[in-house]
């Protein structure tokens, strides 16, 4: 901006008052006089235009910039800015040069200040910047007469705009103490030559020209704004935080470790969510999942289906099956949001992971050698969609693997293509070594998840120990098939006597061991169809007794009457054992089983 038009309303300077009087004398020399106005309608072609004595044509347009009526201009309906001519005078518009800059910037609500040279001594402040700073000597350096500037961290500004000469803009600048804010903009302007051409005059003739412009409640309403998120953020996460297990489950033969890392404060929170469910019979129940939304609500959703999971998983179905029933409660919950999920059962005796995914990221496992593998499809839509049936997959998971859940905010990065993260993922996983709780932190490290991350992150890490020595002996598998016939349950009998007593446990543990493995081989005698088998299993915390057959009706407990000689089989087997349950077989048949606590050591 360049002052020097604007400088003959500055005290001292008279240069185009003199200019424009010299002018008008030279006009009346020549016997150039005023001109009177046109009539109305349309002027002489011919006539000679009227000249003002400032020497500016008296046009009907206005001068300078802007598109508002000068003053003196009429304008009639429907003709907007253009200038009237009803009365017959055409009305000349105030040239901008004729505007006092000291009257217009001392009128403006906003504080001005002008500084100039390099030490920014002051020039002028108008009455808004008095008001507000009180009043300012004129020709003192800027840190001295403006500390204000100072307070506000505006000196460096101004030495920038002196010396690019291009306009800087600082928005939402505070007053130290909890003041006003204001949004300041720094405008190097030119001050006429004082004279002399030496580099030092050129030096002192820069100045900027500061306005600060009041954003006190623009900011307090940001401030207000940005409180309201955060206190919503914080009922999000504590919401979040709160619908997650407080303490993991930890099954005998697996090690489990989860963590839960929401995005940072510019993230809104998602719907992460983990779980692991203990089913009995030594099997494991391990979800992860994320609803496709932020904020309370899908929170909200996340809980629900959480719960959801649980209350079917303890129908002990296989994992499309507790998928298909998640869909449609998805559906019914909130039709507009949808989530990714993945449902997996660990079997101990089979040393095998089964597991369905409708639309999440697929499980990666490492193996005692140290060998990454993912687990391959099937793979669904994600819940809420419907219209699709989920199919199981299985996966190996025996002694020294470790298996790892994980949701896309763990490996998805803008730009990148998520394939891309998944490798790095697996890479990290391939050379993460120690406990599940170890490789939760490393994997996250690795992929760069901190507390400014753009996203949820959730990720479980399962472990399937190597055991041997002392804590092997621990842990026993036994085994019998039976062919039917009424020598099968003397069999089951002495077989169950046998394997009990070498596992040395005591008497009383022995009996109900073999009574409960009696019953269980008697009801699958009478109500199933062979193949049969016995299985006994004890871990550092149980003993479990399963009986398989070829027949998938499951067992109910019912009250026998007096009179029946049947019925009673499961209700003894209920009453003496910790816990009891059935479950129906891949490929047809039944699983029946209990439970009986060890005593601790």
């Amino acid at each position: 901006m360049n002052f020097t038009r604007w400088s003959a309303r500055f005290p001292g300077t008279q240069r185009r008052a003199a200019a424009r009087t010299e002018h008008a004398a030279a006009q009346a020399k020549r016997g150039e006089g005023a001109v009177p106005a046109a009539r109305g309608g349309r002027p002489d072609p011919g006539a000679e235009r009227s000249t003002p004595a400032d020497g500016h044509p008296a046009d009907s347009t206005v001068s300078g910039t802007g598109t508002g009526t000068g003053a003196g201009t009429e304008t009639g309906p429907g003709t907007g800015s253009a200038p009237a001519q009803r009365t017959g005078v055409l009305t000349a518009v105030p040239s901008l040069d004729e505007l006092s800059v000291r009257e217009v910037l001392g009128r403006l609500p906003a504080l001005v200040a002008l500084v100039h040279g390099p030490e920014h001594r002051v020039a002028y402040v108008n009455d808004a910047y008095t008001a507000g700073f009180g009043a300012r000597t004129p020709g003192a350096p800027a840190h001295e007469a403006l500390p204000e500037l100072g307070e506000l961290g505006l000196l460096p500004l101004l030495d920038q705009v002196q010396r690019s000469g291009k306009p800087r803009t600082a928005k939402n600048r505070t007053a130290p103490g909890g003041g006003s804010s204001y949004t300041v903009t720094c405008t190097p302007v030119e001050f006429p030559r004082a004279g002399g051409n030496a580099p030092e005059a050129e030096a002192h003739r820069a100045g900027v020209l500061i306005h600060l412009a009041d954003v006190t409640d623009h900011a307090e309403a940001v401030e207000r704004l940005r409180a309201s998120e955060r206190r919503q953020r914080e009922a999000a996460v504590t919401l979040q935080r709160s619908l997650l297990p407080q303490e993991l489950e930890q099954p005998d033969d697996l090690r489990i470790a989860a963590t839960y890392q929401p995005g940072g404060t510019e993230a809104a929170v998602g719907g992460d969510w983990y779980d692991v469910i203990t089913l009995g019979a030594g099997r494991t129940a391990l979800v992860i999942g994320d609803v496709m939304g932020r904020g309370v609500r899908a929170a909200a959703v996340m809980g629900q289906l959480r719960t959801a999971v649980r209350a079917y998983a303890r129908l002990d179905l296989p994992p499309h099956e507790v998928l298909q029933l998640l869909d449609g409660l998805a559906a019914e919950i909130d039709a507009s949001q949808i989530a990714t999920c993945v449902y997996a059962v660990h079997d101990p005796n089979e040393g095998l992971l089964a597991y369905a995914s409708a639309g999440h990221l697929p499980i990666l496992v490492r193996d005692e050698h140290g060998t990454v593998r993912r687990a391959a499809d099937p793979t669904g839509p994600p819940l809420g969609t419907g219209g699709w049936l989920h199919t199981s997959g299985t996966i190996a998971l025996g002694p020294g693997s470790t298996a790892v859940l994980y949701t896309d905010g763990l490996v998805e990065r803008r730009g990148e293509d998520i394939d891309e993260g998944v490798a790095a993922l697996e890479r990290a996983l391939a050379g993460a070594q120690g406990t599940p709780t170890v490789i939760c932190d490393r994997l996250m490290r690795a992929l760069g998840v901190d507390a400014d991350h753009d996203d949820d992150v959730a990720v479980m890490v399962l472990q399937q120990p190597a055991r041997s020595g002392a804590d092997a002996e621990l842990f026993h598998n036994a085994a019998l098939e039976l062919l039917g016939g009424i020598e099968a349950a003397p069999r089951a009998r002495a077989f169950a006597q046998g394997v009990l007593a070498s596992w040395r446990f005591p008497v009383e543990l022995c009996d109900l061991g073999v009574l409960a493995a009696s019953e269980l081989v008697a009801n699958s005698l009478q109500h199933g169809t062979p193949p049969m088998r016995l299985r006994l299993r004890r871990t550092d915390r149980r003993l479990i007794i399963e009986v398989t057959d070829g027949d998938d009706h499951l067992p109910r407990r019912r009250r026998a009457e007096p009179a029946d000689e049947t019925g009673r089989g499961i209700s003894i087997v209920a009453t003496i054992a910790s816990s009891w349950g059935s479950r129906r077989t891949p490929g047809g048949g039944k699983a029946v089983w209990c439970e009986f606590a060890l005593p601790d050591k």
